[in-house]
């Protein structure tokens, strides 16, 4: 599987959004010594203002140290060649235990650098870590932080949180928001439309997804399936579907209109209300496809009678596919869209 290259982000920078007002500064440290407005490529001095669900954050003009919490946010600046002083453990698909997703790892290699240290996060927030690590700016652009977290870490140092939703924040608000507070607005920028490309050139080769109607299920407890539990519209896994040319569901969109939360539930005598859903995208393994469709209710839905359902494995980096961050899209994407075209191909 090919992963994202270190290259220069060059080229024109584009509309950056009302996000960021004020200048790029200079930003954390790269492995070779020098510092992020290094890397930036001559980014100005200057402030930079972010707003956020929790207000507005003031980036100084002169960064050198940058540490990020929650899932994938480190993935931003190693994406750019900046390796965080800190960063949360993966928690969830890391294979061989070592707190790192594979594809974290291989930056981390390309960049000739040893991990950060890594926040055991199974608790909530490490913020005697984080502060241990004493950064110029925190970033946690998709996250669930709370109020209280948020004053917490602005006690230690600036902290970029969620633009507007509790982990609702899809991969190109992460990547625009998390540059940005590292003074790197016009490289994120260029990140974003190098994995637009990829994305695009790797979508094309699966005709077969165009225009599909899918849904994500959370994880699914087969001892108990009295109840549908998916992700809406707001989550970051079900937007992403839209980049990989099908649609979310009618029927998701309904009943995400009712809500902000990223999940949301019914009861399996309503499952009929998803009789609009071609594909499902789920955790779990054959068992969990197994009871779905030995379920009298749920067997009825048309990607389960179809055999359209992609299990994704929790205990394995596939597992973690369908959640696009800045690293995990370009190393994973094949595979990722190689289980949605045999889906596909199923519900035809």
């Amino acid at each position: 599987m090919a992963h994202l290259s270190r290259r220069a982000l060059a080229g024109s920078a584009l509309t950056f959004a009302a996000l960021l007002a004020g200048c790029s500064v200079e930003d954390s440290s790269t492995p070779d010594g020098g510092t992020a407005g290094d890397a930036a490529d001559g980014a100005g001095e200057g402030t930079v203002s972010l707003d956020h669900a929790f207000g507005r954050t003031e980036i100084p003009a002169s960064v050198e140290v940058v540490t990020t919490v929650a899932w994938a946010n480190h993935e931003v600046p190693l994406a750019l060649g900046v390796v965080p002083a800190g960063m949360a453990a993966a928690n969830f698909g890391d294979d061989d235990g070592n707190g790192m997703l594979p594809w974290v790892e291989a930056a981390l290699d390309e960049l000739g650098a040893t991990a950060p240290v890594l926040f055991d996060e199974s608790d909530g927030i490490d913020i005697e870590g984080v502060a241990d690590t004493a950064p110029d700016v925190i970033l946690a652009a998709y996250s669930g932080l709370t109020q209280e977290d948020y004053d917490t870490l602005t006690e230690i140092a600036p902290t970029i949180p969620f633009p507007d939703v509790a982990w609702g924040t899809a991969w190109r608000d992460m990547i625009t928001a998390n540059a940005a507070g590292m003074g790197m607005a016009e490289q994120g920028e260029a990140l974003i439309a190098e994995l637009e490309e990829q994305i695009e050139e790797a979508v094309a080769q699966h005709p077969s997804l165009a225009g599909r109607s899918v849904m994500f299920l959370t994880h699914v407890d087969t001892t108990d399936l009295s109840t549908v539990n998916f992700y809406t519209a707001h989550d970051t896994r079900t937007m992403f579907f839209e980049d990989l040319g099908m649609k979310i569901a009618q029927s998701v969109q309904d009943a995400s209109a009712e809500t902000d939360a990223f999940s949301s539930s019914v009861s399996a005598e309503q499952a009929d209300v998803f009789d609009d859903v071609e594909i499902i995208v789920t955790y779990g393994d054959a068992e969990l496809v197994a009871a779905l469709e030995g379920d009298p209710l749920l067997s009825q839905m048309p990607a389960v009678k179809n055999g359209a359902v992609v299990h994704l494995p929790g205990d394995s980096p596939l597992g973690t596919a369908a959640n696009p961050t800045p690293l995990a899209i370009p190393y994973i994407l094949e595979e990722y869209l190689a289980e949605l075209d045999r889906a596909a191909n199923a519900s035809a």
